[in-house]
């Protein structure tokens, strides 16, 4: 049985690759903190479709590697339009309920493993 976790994951993605705006913010927290090429922060559920409608990314999910209950990398194939080959990645994520509420893409699997750890044992001492 799919976990509430990996639920929400597999909604992001689908809600992403469909390039359907409305479902796209709805499968994300308000704000949802994102970290990419072009920056981090927290953004709105309609800044996230926003996103989703001018990247035109295709994000196929390779490999999941569990974290914690609220946090799994999964290395992606990202594709872009007119973009040649596919760019390996990895995201974090972070699920509050049934919601992506954090999505911190990263070069690679290692570093995106450093970084899950390391949001794991902050959230651990709070």
């Amino acid at each position: 049985m799919e976990s509430e976790l990996e639920a929400a994951i597999n909604e992001w993605h689908a809600s992403v690759n469909d390039g359907d705006l409305e479902r796209s913010a709805r499968a994300v927290g308000d704000p949802v903190v994102v970290l990419g090429p072009k920056g981090a922060g927290p953004i709105t559920p309609e800044q996230f479709a926003d996103w989703v409608d001018r990247s035109g990314v295709k994000l196929i999910a390779r490999s999941w590697h569990p974290v914690s209950e609220r946090l799994m990398v999964v290395e992606q194939d990202a594709t872009w339009p007119g973009g040649k080959a596919p760019a390996h990645v990895a995201t974090v994520f972070r699920v509050v309920g049934e919601k992506v509420t954090a999505s911190l893409r990263l070069p690679d699997v290692k570093s995106a493993l450093e970084l899950a750890s390391i949001c794991h044992e902050m959230a651990a001492t709070e």
